[in-house]
């Protein structure tokens, strides 16, 4: 039987294993809390440069302040001018942009029957065109660099609607399908388009749609929560040299939640 010493120094070795980006410079949008601040942290870890994002400066402030060198651009990235001017003030601040992690929001809850029409093109904008935004704001520089990489944070209902959310279903199924079109376009310059499909983390966000979160981890194959810092860790691995042959991929990250095949 492994000891807990043995597991820890398993775990201290792990956490140390070079992802060949030190030095890369990181953009992690909506990473004031949640799952893109753990994403930031994991970067931040493996070397990076990174630039975080938040539509509140306090919240924001105190993210940025647990992060040795990174910067904050204050702002909302859930509009295609706002996806855009984050992604430039970063590519200022840092001098230009290696990595790109795409995340926002999500739009209100509903049902067919109770969503009009009207609110769909707003949860587009929040849910697709700010990634598309943000995406042809990065990546013609790093064709020209010839090496990149954009992970964008999507969830697990593009694999398996979940009720209730049917404007995050549709918005974020159209996004996978951009990002799949961009990885086979740019994978010939060196920048690989992945994204991650997380389920049930323990975040802001999964507390604001009520409830109950202990209910909700029970639903979960593994009777448990994801931790956003683990996700991060995935994320950054998905950024690595060791991954560059790991493109046009929608990972999920979601405790064995999707019952597919696929």
């Amino acid at each position: 039987m492994t000891s807990a010493a043995e597991l820890r120094a398993v775990d201290v070795r792990c956490s140390a294993m070079d992802l060949g980006i030190s030095g890369k410079r990181a953009a992690v949008a909506a990473s004031s809390g949640g799952l893109g601040l753990g994403v930031a942290r994991a970067l931040a870890a493996a070397g990076c440069r990174v630039a975080m994002n938040g539509r509140d400066p306090d919240r924001l402030a105190d993210a940025v302040a647990g992060i040795d060198g990174a910067v904050a651009i204050p702002g909302d990235v859930g509009t295609e001018a706002g996806a855009t001017d984050f992604v430039r003030a970063a590519a200022d601040q840092l001098g230009g942009i290696d990595i790109l992690v795409t995340n926002a929001g999500g739009p209100p809850a509903g049902t067919f029957a109770t969503t009009p029409l009207t609110a769909y093109a707003e949860a587009l904008e929040l849910n697709l065109l700010s990634s598309v935004a943000m995406c042809h704001a990065a990546v013609p520089a790093m064709r020209e660099q010839r090496w990149g990489r954009v992970v964008a944070i999507t969830s697990i209902s593009v694999r398996q609607p979940i009720g209730d959310l049917i404007l995050s279903n549709t918005a974020r199924a159209g996004l996978t399908g951009f990002l799949k079109t961009l990885a086979l376009e740019v994978a010939a310059d060196g920048v690989t388009v992945n994204s991650l499909q997380p389920g049930l983390h323990a975040t802001d966000r999964l507390q604001a749609l009520g409830g109950g979160l202990e209910r909700m981890a029970q639903s979960v194959p593994t009777r448990s929560l994801g931790d956003p810092d683990d996700f991060g860790r995935i994320a950054a691995f998905l950024c690595s040299e060791s991954a560059r042959f790991v493109t046009g991929t929608a990972l999920p990250v979601d405790g064995g939640s999707h019952r597919g095949l696929q």
